[in-house]
């Protein structure tokens, strides 16, 4: 299992790299979101812990920006305490939240904490007899399954998560695709047509947005 640590403090980071590696965790280091960006551009990252008070991109929005790259769970590591802190952490989506000073060894509980209750979730997004599940990585629709390209359930799999949204080419290309793609957004287009024919008779949920992108738009 590969861990991001983003801290700028080293000592932090060394103290958690010491107790990670002694759990046979691989482990990657960022002293500033920036940095982690690049770091989870570029690595197959399973998890991150994640500092706030850092320099040139604090942690907070660091979350927000590899949340569009790729969905990977957070512990937020901060000597911020206040429940307003927490609670907007929890907003973007983190899994856990914990207070400096810390305990390594707590901390590495809490990582396999996160891990085991993330392996035992079964992640499923659904519209009437439409159905992906996450942890089979398939797609039914009336039960009977549908054969979808890895880039066709990536994207259908971003549109259910951002439902409702209009998405440009842009944000769409980057989120499923990545930032260092060399296509054009014609490649979205074509992806849209071909994801379109496989949803059969919910192909219409994908609306075109005019000279923008795409939204799913679903109303239950």
């Amino acid at each position: 299992m590969k861990i991001l640590v983003c801290d700028d403090e080293t000592l932090i980071r060394d103290v958690i790299r010491e107790y990670l590696l002694m759990d046979n965790y691989e482990v990657l280091e960022a002293s500033n979101g920036l940095d982690a960006i690049d770091v989870v551009k570029n690595n197959d990252i399973d998890l991150i812990i994640m500092d706030i008070m850092m320099p040139k991109m604090d942690g907070y929005q660091a979350i927000k920006e590899i949340k569009k790259i790729k969905e990977i769970p957070f512990i937020v590591l901060s000597a911020r305490s206040e429940e307003f802190d927490k609670l907007i952490g929890f907003d973007l989506g983190i899994d856990d939240y914990v207070t400096k000073p810390f305990s390594p060894k707590e901390l590495v509980a809490r990582i396999k904490a996160v891990t085991k209750r993330l392996q035992n979730e079964v992640i499923t997004y659904k519209y009437q007899s439409l159905e992906l599940n996450d942890s089979a990585h398939e797609v039914t629709i009336d039960k009977e399954l549908v054969m979808l390209t890895p880039k066709e359930y990536d994207l259908l799999k971003y549109l259910f998560q951002n439902k409702n949204i209009a998405l440009s080419r842009e944000t769409i290309l980057a989120s499923v695709w990545g930032y260092d793609f060399f296509g054009d957004e014609r490649t979205v287009d074509t992806h849209v047509k071909t994801l379109r024919n496989n949803l059969g008779k919910y192909r219409d949920i994908i609306k075109t947005i005019r000279g923008m992108g795409y939204k799913l738009e679903i109303r239950e």
